[in-house]
């Protein structure tokens, strides 16, 4: 351990990035808890690290997140690096993705990080600082058919964590949204990514798309101890990117995808400024 040694809560930890981000934290000589389902998976980490703390924690049980910020706090006093990186995806269309699906998106992708970031911010404010790492998407600034139930779930994580940003600033805290292309993780795996039955609406218009999503797994370009190298670098940084898009793909689909959206702003801007009344002024706003 180093004198500077942070303690890290970290998500989905028994595989994908949350492992490589366990992996590359201990490396640098930090403290890390799992926050995992079966603490048997992480079995060999437990074993060779004593660093390192694995605790069975569902992130859809919001009800828990207090519970296991208390642990952290009782084994290594702070948490110092908070990383909400459990999430999954379904891939179909609007219509036939329906409510329960959409739902458990929305508390994995949503409601269980914010109960687990509310439950962690009065320690970080007492600490004066912290580190919030949420693990979105390049789905997360933009979308394609096929994956609405994803995107909106990633949507709102990333609304909610940039107004959380300027919330916590004068605190210390840093938030960092992480957005993703494709990394050699599971989330493409068979077990891990999840289809909805094709309806003959959308069974041809959707085909190439599950298609692709279905045989990526094992051939993505991205390295996933690589990008965990990279967060945790900026985790003992004094600086951290509001969003940090990882991987070639994310930084170029990502930036088309802002060149878009400002192309078709100017190309309406007149007309949506003649919606507003002549004779008032422009608002004037605190941020």
């Amino acid at each position: 351990m180093t004198n500077n040694a942070k303690t890290w809560l970290i998500t989905g930890a028994s595989r994908g990035f949350g492992r490589a981000l366990a992996e590359s934290a201990l490396r640098s000589g930090d403290r890390v808890v799992a926050a995992v389902r079966r603490p048997e998976s992480v079995a060999d980490l437990t074993a060779a690290h004593t660093g390192f703390l694995a605790v069975p924690f569902d992130v859809l049980d919001a009800s828990a997140a207090p519970g296991l910020v208390a642990t952290v706090l009782d084994r290594f006093g702070s948490i110092d690096v908070l990383v909400n990186n459990a999430g999954r995806a379904v891939v179909g269309a609007v219509e036939e993705v329906g409510d329960a699906p959409l739902r458990e998106l929305m508390d994995l992708h949503l409601f269980g990080p914010a109960a687990l970031v509310r439950a962690a911010l009065p320690t970080m404010r007492a600490q004066g600082g912290g580190t919030i790492v949420q693990m979105s998407s390049q789905g997360g600034r933009m979308s394609f058919p096929g994956v609405a139930a994803y995107s909106a779930s990633k949507f709102a994580l990333e609304g909610w964590s940039e107004a959380l940003a300027g919330e916590v600033a004068p605190f210390g805290i840093r938030v960092m949204i992480v957005e993703p292309s494709r990394f050699r993780t599971d989330f493409n795996a068979a077990d891990v990514l999840e289809f909805t039955e094709p309806s003959d609406a959308y069974r041809d218009a959707l085909a190439a798309v599950r298609a692709d999503m279905a045989g990526a797994d094992g051939g993505q370009e991205g390295d996933p101890e690589r990008a965990a190298d990279i967060i945790v670098s900026f985790a003992h940084a004094d600086e951290v990117p509001l969003r940090l898009p990882l991987g070639r793909e994310a930084v170029d689909r990502i930036a088309g995808s802002y060149r878009r959206g400002l192309a078709e702003v100017e190309r309406w801007a007149e007309t949506a400024r003649s919606a507003d009344f002549d004779d008032v002024a422009a608002s004037v706003r605190p941020i």
